[in-house]
């Protein structure tokens, strides 16, 4: 799973310079230009044919070298997209993720630890993160604060946050056991399956929207066009961004039947789905902070921003406030605060008719009508809710003891009340988990930092939602496949997989491919969700393609395809029984286009498809990387059938 580190302080995202934003002000950019005139061609790509004799050329956006693994010799793995063993919990020595203590700076290789950007700010003890990669989503992190060791966790009632005393840390080595930890969220099916994904950066990833019932295995909404080409719909010119604030976090994108709707600096534009023709803005207060994919049936969704533009003098204001959004209507419904501080919350996202935020200083839950606080966790412990994951249920993740002997429980929650429906306690030890699907509900660890990559995920558990028992554990060793999370502080924060059909996909990393000249490929696998094994199906890329599933439609898994130096990118939709795939979408082939489609990765960019549409945005706004080059927000494609 080894994958680029997020943008290093006081520079761009990696892969996504497009060269010099639009001179306009960030509220009112100029008109989308007209045509695919998107900029300089970028370099020859992977697989560009080479002179005899020359070294053989590096993927884009080559990953980092993973750090040093552990001594001894690593456990024999089948190879990609084969049937491997089940595996057990066993005890593994290491360091709890991210593999450093709180209260320092972030280390190399230590994923999501660079200074925090414009509109990211930092907690207390920690280095603000600009990088999320996996909002399935890519959305910007911070590090939430650790609290004291105490007592044990318990119910929810409304009160005032959570007070948290930043614990002294000392390195210790984790024991797992049975245990199951780590989760991102990632929930399909719903309303009209559109769907984000590292987007992610996400991300993150591989979900709906919507939220709907991924264990359905029919009703998948998306049919192939009589001709997949695409055409560029529009392009969404990059916000200025004064060479003060460096980096301004843009993370946000969501698709209704009316508008695509992005955050910009201070702000969320809604723009027509076919012409790009701007139909409103919604103003903030300050730079959004974190947001939610999900979207409820009446097109809203939720977001967090600052109560102020930062300045020199201060720099963060916090992430204080909640507001929801009508995109249907580009109107806010209500912002509200939470706490005597107030509270600066790190996530959100929304399950039914509740909205609910988490942070190191507690976790709060609102009517997403009115905005009235609904219940919020208790406070006579220890014990805070991290994060919660949304969509078909709504899960928490709550953290209770000090760093050295932490204890996560993994709670599935009735919406309305906050009421336990069931809780899975994860091994003490392990610092971090992010939800990868609430239904069926799916975790994922990086057990004992083992993965080494930096991806968060080494391996992934499958729980009963009604009992909180662990139906399977599945091994996913970061050096063979390619999905990630960042559940430090945003738990619906994984992408490069989709949960769904009783199984979960993820995509392998990428191996010697069949083609000549050094060709490169990867596919998508499924493993079982009960039983834990690979069912033996895998969706291959293709020779200088890399495959990523984006989200589920009913029972098939969307994909994209992120195409080599000389072909559009495509989206394609892979059915769960057969395996067989079928071109929903291709991009145009010509240089200006590959330019600018080969700076959004979907690791590190937001990605959404519906109904022969793909809209391909940015999480982060920064100054331009060249003069000489265009810089783009958002694009959008569309098929004509």
């Amino acid at each position: 799973m080894t994958q680029p580190p997020p943008p290093p302080p006081n520079q761009p995202p990696q892969g996504g310079g497009f060269g010099p934003p639009q001179n306009q002000p960030p509220q009112q950019p100029p008109a989308p230009p007209s045509g695919p005139d998107l900029g300089k061609a970028p370099e020859p790509g992977y697989g560009y044919p080479q002179a005899p004799g020359s070294a053989p050329q590096t993927p884009p956006q080559a990953p980092a070298a993973p750090p040093t693994p552990p001594a001894g010799p690593p456990p024999q793995q089948p190879g990609y997209g084969y049937p491997q063993p089940p595996s057990q919990p066993q005890p593994q020595p290491g360091y709890g993720y991210p593999g450093q203590q709180p209260g320092q700076p972030g280390q190399p290789g230590a994923y999501g630890q660079p200074t925090p950007a414009y509109g990211q700010p930092g907690q207390p003890g920690y280095p603000g993160q600009p990088g999320q990669p996996g909002y399935g989503y890519p959305q910007p992190t911070t590090m939430p604060m650790q609290p004291q060791a105490g007592g044990p966790g318990g119910g929810r009632k409304i009160n005032a946050q959570v007070a948290i005393i930043v614990a002294a840390v000392v390195a210790i080595a984790l024991i797992i056991g049975g245990g199951v930890w780590y989760a991102g969220s990632s929930d399909d099916g719903g309303k009209d399956d559109t769907a984000s994904s590292s987007g992610g950066t996400g991300g993150d990833g591989g979900t709906d929207q919507k939220g709907g019932d991924g264990g359905k295995t029919s009703g998948a909404k998306e049919k192939a066009p009589s001709d997949p080409a695409a055409k560029v719909l529009f392009q969404v010119p990059m916000p200025a961004v004064s060479k003060e604030d460096d980096s301004v976090v843009v993370s946000g994108s969501w698709l209704t039947d009316k508008v695509y709707a992005k955050s910009g600096i201070a702000e969320v534009n809604g723009y027509d789905p076919d012409k790009g023709t701007k139909k409103w803005t919604i103003k903030l207060d300050g730079p959004v902070c974190a947001v939610t994919r999900h979207v409820t049936d009446d097109n809203k969704t939720v977001i967090i921003h600052q109560p102020a533009m930062p300045t020199k003098a201060e720099p963060s204001h916090g992430c204080t406030k909640v507001a929801v959004l009508d995109l249907d209507a580009g109107k806010k419904v209500w912002t509200k605060s939470a706490g005597d501080g107030p509270i600066s919350f790190d996530n959100v996202t929304i399950s039914g008719d509740t909205v609910a935020a988490g942070s190191t200083d507690g976790g709060v839950a609102f009517d997403i009508a009115k905005g009235d606080i609904l219940w919020s966790p208790k406070t006579t412990d220890t014990c805070y809710d991290a994060g919660y994951g949304g969509g078909a249920k709504l899960v928490a993740v709550r953290k209770c003891g000090s760093y050295d002997a932490r204890q996560l429980n993994i709670q599935t929650i009735d919406p309305k009340s906050g009421k336990v429906i069931s809780e899975y306690k994860m091994a003490k030890g392990i610092e971090y988990a992010g939800v990868v699907s609430t239904d069926p509900l799916v975790v994922a660890a990086d057990v004992g930092d083992s993965a080494g990559d930096g991806s968060g995920i080494s391996d992934f558990f499958s729980i009963d939602n009604k009992t909180g028992k662990l139906l399977t554990r599945i091994s996913a060793p970061g050096d063979q496949f390619a999905a990630r999370c960042d559940s430090i502080s945003k738990t619906e924060a994984c992408n490069g997989l989709a949960a769904g059909n009783g199984k979960l996909y993820i995509a392998t990393e990428e191996h010697e491919g069949s083609g000549e000249s050094y060709s490169r490929a990867n596919e998508v696998v499924a493993f079982d969700l009960t039983t834990g094994k690979q069912t033996g199906q895998r969706a291959d890329s293709g020779n200088d393609y890399t495959i990523t599933p984006l989200r589920m439609d009913g029972g098939n898994v969307i994909a994209y395809k992120r195409p080599p130096y000389d072909k559009g990118g495509q989206v394609v939709s892979i059915d769960g029984a057969t395996f067989k795939q079928t071109v929903l979408l291709e991009n145009p082939a010509t240089e200006a286009v590959r330019d600018v489609e080969s700076s959004m990765s979907p690791d590190y960019s937001e990605l959404l498809y519906s109904q022969g549409h793909l809209y391909m945005s940015q999480v982060f706004a920064s100054e331009p990387t060249s003069a000489d080059e265009k810089e783009y927000l958002a694009i959008g494609f569309g098929t004509s059938g």
